[in-house]
């Protein structure tokens, strides 16, 4: 049987870059903090935490004085900080540079339209971590939109700025648009900002070719993982046999029955290790 990794699939630049922070710091610490998991990848998350990487909730945060709190790629919002630096803790910033830009824009369209009731529209999904950074930018004051069937929360008559959460589905994004468009009033400003991460949406022609060379696609991805269920179901589009796992103890043997290759790919939250670990089952069960 052909069992074969995607090249192109694992971690992302922000995912990398606050996975190196965390291990460099616990290199010269016992322990360290992370608000929240460091990537929605519990595998990985399990990893870190041997290494001593304690993850915890926005609750246990607020009750923290005098340590070391990692802030994930996700980012945070402004309260955080604020918190921080009344209560002598400190913050390892490793908020993604693509989040920390769109943090930026949001504050910054909240900041000149606030005066003329503008509104401020942020595609995505609620209780997500970069969602409550992003919304914290507005203070709290942000129209969170997970479909286009919340399209009525906006009100038709007030300047708009559309926004969206970094790994969404493009294509959903500009549906949302065109439709925001159309419902306006006449004369009354919308602004299109188009704020996809491009390291997870330019995945997306490579993954529909690499999905349809093989008979089977396992998709390893957190349960948790947003740009996960996104990319995979990129997949399944191409390749009706394509399943999702966290993990080697997911895999259903059916699934093998009259297979002759295997591709394994991964979100960009995935570990390439975890892959490895798949293709490994998969060749030692299997060849």
């Amino acid at each position: 049987m052909i069992v074969e990794i995607d090249k192109k699939s694992g971690f992302c630049f922000g995912v990398i870059n606050a996975i190196r922070a965390a291990e460099n710091e616990l290199s010269n610490s016992e322990y360290l903090y992370c608000l929240g998991d460091i990537v929605h990848n519990g595998m990985e998350v399990e990893r870190l935490e041997k290494l001593g990487l304690k993850s915890i909730s926005k609750e246990e945060y607020f009750t923290l004085k005098d340590c070391k709190v990692l802030i994930r790629a996700h980012g945070e919002p402004p309260e955080t900080y604020d918190y921080a630096k009344q209560n002598n803790i400190e913050l390892i910033d490793a908020t993604c540079p693509v989040v920390l830009t769109l943090q930026e824009k949001v504050k910054k369209s909240y900041d000149s339209t606030v005066d003329q009731q503008g509104q401020i529209v942020i595609y995505g999904k609620k209780g997500h971590a970069e969602i409550d950074g992003l919304n914290g930018q507005t203070n709290h004051k942000s129209i969170i939109i997970e479909s286009i069937a919340e399209i009525d929360k906006i009100d038709a008559t007030k300047p708009v700025s559309l926004y969206s959460q970094t790994t969404k589905r493009l294509e959903d994004f500009y549906e949302l648009a065109g439709l925001l468009k159309s419902k306006m009033q006449p004369g009354v400003p919308v602004e299109i900002k188009d704020t996809i991460c491009r390291q997870v949406s330019n995945r997306v022609p490579n993954l529909k070719i690499f999905s349809k060379n093989y008979d089977l696609i396992l998709f390893v991805a957190g349960k948790k993982s947003s740009n996960g269920q996104y990319l995979f179901s990129i997949c399944r589009e191409e390749n009706p046999n394509s399943h999702i796992i966290s993990g080697t103890d997911e895999i259903n043997c059916e699934w093998f029955s009259g297979i002759n290759s295997v591709g394994i790919c991964g979100a960009t939250s995935t570990p390439n290790w975890l892959m490895e670990e798949v293709a490994l089952w998969v060749n030692t069960n299997f060849n």
